[in-house]
């Protein structure tokens, strides 16, 4: 395999995983309003805001996943280790 074959399978790799994350995030945004909108149907004017934990445990998740849809390779880069390793 040749130089450009691996950078664009490399390439492609990072492309589906943003796309991924993208799928991730509107399903997040769809069902969290869902959720938000039966609290808000359901509950009296000063009931607790459950609808919070769901948000904010899938939040992470889909943060984590940003961070490797957007930032992984530079962040996690074993080419940049080694660069850092090689100029020392």
């Amino acid at each position: 395999m040749n130089n450009d074959q691996q950078h664009d399978e490399q390439l492609w790799k990072i492309a589906k995983e943003r796309v991924a994350f993208k799928w991730s995030f509107a399903s997040y945004i769809i069902v969290n309003c869902f959720l938000v909108g039966i609290w808000y149907f359901t509950s009296n004017q000063y009931k607790h805001f459950w609808p919070i934990w769901p948000i904010l445990g899938w939040g992470i998740g889909i943060a984590f996943h940003y961070v490797r849809a957007y930032h992984g390779n530079s962040i996690l880069s074993i080419e940049k280790e080694y660069n850092k390793l090689k100029n020392k």
